[in-house]
């Protein structure tokens, strides 16, 4: 029986270690969060939940399809989302009627966005082989395999394989950061060519709204997509199932102004997103509830081109969405690839 580490909760991290376990594998997963999801994320708030990461999931490769059909109450958190009449806005939040995308499904996972990771990932859990707010700082080989250092000073060793799920620059830094025989890792080089751009995030609650008789506040659509030098994406949460009817929006900022506004504090943030809100929403309502958060790693632009790097001499591998593109499925498709490498 294989000890396997995988560094890393997401989509990729939790897939590859549901198919190293059940091939027989011994999977000990070690995350820095306080949970399974990665940016399939949900903030929880006294004004309802924010799906702040993930938007929502397509469903085109089999193998996802096979897995969502499959595993054991996945059907049951999985829910078709009617957002998929997308809207496009112009930077005076017109619909640009032309530029409709293609009416393809669009699911979510409930009560939130991390639903369906941590759902998938309760066998390891139950097995207590899940390590949450443990971050690995050095990667050790010793004659009795690899040893993981983490921040707190523990020490984890006896693995027979590592997995990084996690992002490039932080694969990238791990590697290099643990010196020989990790640095050495044959797809190293590979992770400078990948570009991934961040994104600011702004949440948004208007409990006065509800609190008035009113359904809703301002467009009658529940999503949309913008060429608003600001904003790429918003979304009214309320509409999604299995979240609270309160009204809640969440507005996602384009990849340039993200990356030009990176380092901006948070309230200059939040105001120049909140005016760009209103000139798209014409909702000009004071929230009741406003906060953003930054990912530093949301959305790729130049992906690697292949599902997986697996090192077998080395017993080091490397899975994550960037590989591929910034999709879930992309995820999936890239921490399934790694594991079954692994088995060959």
């Amino acid at each position: 029986m294989k000890n396997t580490a995988v560094i890393g909760a997401g989509m990729a991290g939790i897939t590859a270690a549901r198919t190293l376990l059940k091939a027989g594998h011994r999977v000990t997963i070690f995350e820095k969060s306080h949970g399974a999801g990665g940016r399939m994320a949900s903030r929880n708030t006294p004004y309802g939940s924010f799906d702040h990461g993930t938007q929502y999931f397509t469903v085109r490769n089999p193998d996802f399809l096979k897995a969502l059909s499959e595993v054991p109450g996945t059907q049951a958190v999985c829910r078709a989302w009617s957002a998929n009449a997308v809207r496009v806005l112009d930077p005076l939040g017109r619909v640009i009627e032309a530029a409709l995308p293609t009416r393809e499904p669009h699911f979510v996972a409930s009560p939130g966005m991390n639903a369906l990771v941590r759902h998938w990932a309760l066998p390891l859990e139950e097995a207590s082989r899940v390590h949450y707010q443990t971050q690995v700082q050095f990667l050790k080989r010793h004659a009795k395999g690899w040893e993981l250092v983490c921040a707190d000073g523990a020490k984890h060793g006896g693995f027979d394989n590592v997995v990084l799920a996690i992002p490039h620059v932080q694969a990238d830094y791990l590697l290099r950061q643990s010196g020989a025989p990790a640095a050495g890792f044959k797809g190293l080089k590979a992770l400078a060519e990948v570009q991934v751009a961040p994104c600011w995030t702004l949440m948004l609650a208007y409990p006065l709204v509800n609190q008035s008789g009113l359904s809703h506040l301002g467009p009658q659509w529940n999503a949309a997509r913008s060429v608003h030098h600001r904003i790429a994406w918003l979304s009214r949460e309320s509409s999604k199932p299995g979240r609270a009817s309160l009204e809640r929006w969440t507005v996602q900022a384009s990849a340039e102004w993200s990356q030009e506004h990176l380092e901006d504090d948070e309230e200059r943030v939040q105001a120049k997103l909140l005016k760009a809100f209103a000139e798209l929403t014409g909702i000009r309502a004071e929230p009741g509830f406003a906060q953003v958060h930054r990912w530093r790693y949301a959305k790729t632009l130049q992906p690697l081109g292949q599902n997986h790097l697996w090192d077998a001499s080395l017993k080091l591998g490397v899975c994550g969405d960037w590989l591929l593109g910034h999709r879930v499925e992309d995820a999936f498709v890239s921490g399934l690839g790694l594991s079954l490498a692994m088995l060959d």
